[in-house]
């Protein structure tokens, strides 16, 4: 039985992972017709179909970590495998729950590619069959702490891609300006010389950004309160995972720090995003300062994920490769 769970995961992942590609190229193709002023009407209805292909994937994917769930007889993020499926499924559903109030659709781009990419990887280098646990996880402190950092990454990860599309459309929002300034004093100029008889003044084209497909997102001080705020609940999770942990293993271990690897890079993250909130609350970092720091540690987080996961030797040692 635990074999045909196991087969039936991998299947409904591998469907997942076909919807996710479709629901990408249909995400990239809405946010790519905004350069253009000539839309066909029908595109309009772009964003919904890959949301709802958005949603069927993630509800593939919620089967197979269910299923390989059952397969293990526990919860289903014990190895790098495991992690990569459940930790990229609540990503997907932090971004379906988040589009329930504001409309991110426009992100949805960022959060396929990001999936299928993830996926693509954990199924094809880090897959591992089922096994039992390791005493050190075989404890109710790993359903917590686990799932409470998943989700902190999940609103993490949306805070990259709104403060990337913050830099993106800064940039924008910064190029037309320029451009408009420069117009209106060539206009003022032309206005002050004399007009030669039978010539005409010709008015120079604006000059526009090549990030011209981002005019239909919201602007980057909009952008920038959207992650600001996705970010804070992140980090309220990332607290009590760096406080869980710590308890996890004084439970564990017998002390609730040791400079582990791990543990040293949970608490670089935690102090990058608490700098990061500190900054722009009390500092005045806005604009392109807090989206670089926000992207930092949001590289903190996947470094913390692969190469520590990975490379680094310590009592965390559970990639299962």
């Amino acid at each position: 039985m635990t074999d045909v769970l196991s087969q039936y995961s991998v299947l409904s992942l591998y469907s997942s992972m076909a919807v996710y590609a479709i629901a990408f190229i249909l995400f990239t193709i809405d946010l790519a017709r905004g350069a253009g002023d000539d839309v066909v009407v029908k595109a309009s209805k772009l964003p919904r179909i890959a949301m709802a292909l958005t949603v069927l994937a993630f509800l593939l994917q919620l089967a197979a970590t269910l299923m390989r769930g059952f397969a293990a007889s526990r919860v289903p993020w014990a190895n790098m495998y495991e992690f990569a499926m459940t930790g990229t499924l609540i990503i997907v559903g932090v971004f379906l729950a988040v589009n329930i109030k504001w409309d991110l659709r426009f992100i949805g781009t960022f959060v396929t590619g990001f999936a299928l990419l993830f996926l693509g990887l954990a199924s094809t280098r880090y897959y591992v069959e089922v096994v039992p646990l390791p005493p050190a996880l075989q404890s109710y402190w790993l359903v917590i702490h686990v799932f409470v950092a998943s989700l902190g990454t999940g609103f993490f990860a949306l805070g990259f891609a709104l403060s990337l599309s913050q830099l993106l459309q800064h940039k924008r929002e910064t190029t037309n300006a320029a451009a408009l300034v420069a117009v209106s004093s060539s206009a003022s100029t032309s206005a002050g010389s004399p007009v030669v008889k039978g010539t005409a003044v010709a008015a120079k084209p604006v000059r526009r950004s090549r990030l011209e497909f981002l005019k239909r997102l919201p602007d980057s001080i909009q952008l920038e309160n959207y992650a600001y705020r996705l970010i804070i609940i992140g980090f309220i999770f990332w607290t009590f995972t760096l406080i869980a942990g710590a308890v996890w293993a004084e439970k564990a271990w017998g002390r609730y720090w040791g400079w582990d690897t791990k543990e040293v890079w949970t608490f670089i993250i935690w102090t990058i995003y608490a700098g990061y909130i500190h900054a722009r609350s009390t500092r005045g970092w806005r604009g392109t300062r807090s989206a670089w720091l926000a992207m930092v540690g949001f590289a903190a987080v996947m470094f913390n994920f692969t190469i520590v996961n990975i490379f680094f030797k310590g009592l965390h040692a559970y990639s299962g490769l």
